[in-house]
């Protein structure tokens, strides 16, 4: 807990607001998906040189021809499939929502919609929906009643304090054990907390206004909000100085931790975690792994320091912000002035049917992709992806047995790890039961709260179990992918095998370059600066020999390096430990899909088509997956919370170092796009 409810697009960012309704256009009576092949010769700029700047030649006409929407924070390829996605779904939820004779299913996907479409009964409950747990709050005596109310308003989505919940053993990827990690900020991030420099007083200036004026929502005069606002700002502070930066939470061996409950106890002996777990309704259990004890120690600290008075603040101020977007206009407008607005330069609130389809995607993803893949995602598809899948493995092996930097021990580790991934591709095989969850037409903010008490209880039950390695951590029409290194499994939800990103009607040279290096992409996180400490069964354990991990090390500083050089914005460079084992897969992927897609035409005569040969469309099906356009300001916030590097320089940054690129563009020494052979960086 808390299990906040986040929407991701394209893997860049997340959408956690939306908006209030302005008059949508009407849906078509039938869903259906716009066509984009995945070539889009409209979508090049040819004036411009490949070996100068072949992300441009690649998407110069799209940048041109799609500008950012004002309700969007940037603009991609991605970006715009995951719209016609919402648009796709949005007809699916208004039949469900009309229908007389419906199942279980289209009842609760319908009346969840139909609640979250009523913005009148929205707003005139007002802050109505937030009395029991406001009034919880004023009722708090003193610390020692703090665990069982923060464990009740956790239940229920709010975002305070620290987050608990199951993750697998990392000793022992069968069992599931309870996991409590750092949490509690209003910011995107701890560095927004701490860094010095003129615009971080800002954003800090921007958000105490903010917390100010969800207080004053909440009926506080000014005064007494500002007074508020700043007790709530110096307890996130302590928070964040407490806790683990982006780049030291990469490393998985700092975050393991584990220990019994009375260990727990004696770290942080002011907090009362029997009457947390008891108030969360958690199993019993003999283990537990804390992320950062250091975190915990101050959160302890915290509880002797502040007064009940400063808790009341702090926990009132997460309890409305954690579900403004979940209630009336002002609360919404608010949560959009500085979350999407200020932080990430949109200019205009989404529409509500657009955060409405969201939100049941959200908490119903399961029940709503069912209908979804049944119209989308055909047998025949999810066999052309699973072969291309089966390829792009092999090339991997044969990649592995290649390397030169690797003693045979080490690869005989490493293809045992590759030839135990799981691959999940489209949707899972059993479908999540919601029948114990209650739906009820007119009660939005309930149909929220009682969605997100079931996921929760739903998490905590594994608690003690055996994992369920058949589970998916994203919905279908999520349009995203994902390795999950404890589980050892690629995750390709169907959302993302659509076309432009895969397309069935052309040739393979684009697919391969595009839907082959995003296989390949997530077949190499499996292997790249997190991935790699994980075994073949998804334990924590170093299968590495020393000399091996040094010279997996020296191969990725290669490309740490290289990152490291490029600018996102204004005078903000890449931070390229964090966007590391982004990079090497993003690099590692390509080199995959390349390979793969070389042995699966290696009988065939392949022409040259639209006046590019075969390998050039490759390289272009494989940078206009990234075509964007970005707002400065999410530029901002990507360079300091995203794991992903700009999608320019997640191409020109590949094509460098991959000498095809040069001879398929007839590239010369010297030019932007062509590094000296004894510069490219390889890591798999």
């Amino acid at each position: 807990m808390p299990f906040k409810k986040v929407f991701l697009l394209a893997g860049l960012f997340a959408i956690t607001t939306c908006a209030q309704q302005t008059t949508p256009p009407q849906p078509p009576a039938q869903p259906t998906l716009p066509y984009t092949p995945s070539l889009d010769l409209a979508s090049m700029d040819r004036k411009v040189d490949p070996c100068v700047d072949f992300y441009e030649y690649s998407c110069g006409g799209w940048r041109k021809l799609n500008p950012i929407p004002p309700d969007q924070t940037g603009w991609s390829v991605y970006g715009k499939l995951y719209e016609d996605n919402l648009n796709y779904l949005r007809v699916i939820l208004e039949q469900a929502a009309a229908a007389t004779n419906r199942d279980a299913v289209t009842q609760k996907i319908g009346d969840y919609y139909a609640s979250c479409m009523d913005e009148a009964e929205v707003d005139k409950l007002g802050v109505k929906p937030l009395q029991s747990n406001l009034s919880a709050i004023a009722s708090l005596q003193g610390t020692k009643q703090l665990p069982a109310l923060l464990a009740a308003l956790q239940l229920e989505g709010t975002s305070a304090l620290f987050n608990a919940s199951p993750t697998q053993d990392p000793d022992n990827s069968d069992a599931v054990i309870m996991d409590i990690s750092q949490g509690g900020l209003g910011l995107p991030d701890r560095d927004y907390y701490l860094e010095d420099d003129a615009k971080s007083k800002e954003t800090r200036e921007q958000y105490l206004r903010h917390v100010q004026k969800i207080f004053e929502l909440l009926g506080d005069s000014p005064d007494t909000a500002k007074i508020n606002a700043a007790t709530v700002m110096r307890i996130e502070t302590s928070l964040a100085k407490a806790s683990l930066t982006r780049v030291e939470r990469r490393d998985p061996y700092k975050q393991k931790n584990k220990m019994s409950p009375p260990d727990l106890a004696k770290l942080t002996p002011d907090f009362d975690w029997n009457a947390y777990f008891t108030a969360a309704g958690a199993p019993q259990f003999p283990i537990l792994n804390v992320d950062w004890p250091d975190f915990l120690k101050d959160v302890d600290a915290q509880l002797k320091s502040n007064s009940v008075q400063d808790w009341k603040s702090y926990l009132r101020f997460h309890v409305a912000n954690s579900h403004a977007p979940f209630l009336s206009s002002a609360f919404v407008n608010e949560d959009f002035a500085f979350y999407r607005k200020y932080l990430r330069g949109a200019t205009e609130l989404q529409p509500r049917w657009k955060r409405c389809v969201s939100y049941v995607d959200g908490d119903l993803g399961e029940a709503l992709g069912q209908a979804y893949v049944q119209k989308t995602f055909p047998p025949e598809l999810k066999a052309a992806t699973v072969e291309m899948t089966r390829r792009i493995e092999a090339a991997m092996a044969l990649r592995i047995q290649q390397l030169d930097w690797m003693s045979p021990q080490t690869k005989q580790q490493a293809l045992a790890k590759l030839h135990a991934i799981r691959n999940k591709v489209g949707y899972p095989d059993k479908w999540r039961d919601y029948s114990s969850l209650n739906i009820v037409r007119g009660q939005f903010y309930g149909d929220d709260v009682r969605a997100t008490e079931f996921e929760v209880h739903r998490q905590l039950n594994k608690i003690g179990k055996p994992v369920d390695r058949g589970e998916w951590g994203m919905t279908p029409p999520t349009v995203n992918a994902y390795f999950d290194p404890q589980m050892n499994d690629i995750n390709f939800p169907a959302g993302v095998l659509q076309p432009p990103l895969y397309d069935a009607k052309m040739d393979d040279a684009p697919n391969y370059g595009n839907t082959g290096s995003t296989i390949g992409h997530e077949l190499t996180h499996g292997f790249d600066d997190q991935g790699r400490k994980y075994d073949a069964q998804g334990n924590l354990k170093d299968w590495w020999t020393k000399e091996d991990a040094e010279q997996f090390v020296k191969h990725s500083d290669c490309v740490v390096d290289q990152y490291a050089q490029y600018v996102v914005v204004d005078d903000i460079h890449i931070n390229s430990k964090l966007t590391e084992g982004e990079d090497v897969a993003d690099l590692g992927g390509t080199i995959l899909a390349y390979i793969a897609w070389k042995d699966a035409t290696k009988d065939m005569t392949l022409k040259d088509r639209d006046g590019l040969t075969p390998d050039q469309r490759f390289f272009i099906g494989l940078a206009q997956w990234a075509c964007e356009n970005t707002r400065p300001e999410n530029e901002r916030v990507q360079a300091i919370t995203d794991p992903h590097s700009p999608g320019k320089y997640r191409i020109n940054g590949v094509v460098v170092n991959m000498p095809e690129f040069a001879t398929a563009f007839a590239c010369k020494p010297g030019q932007p796009m062509v590094k000296p052979p004894e510069k490219i960086c390889h890591v798999w």
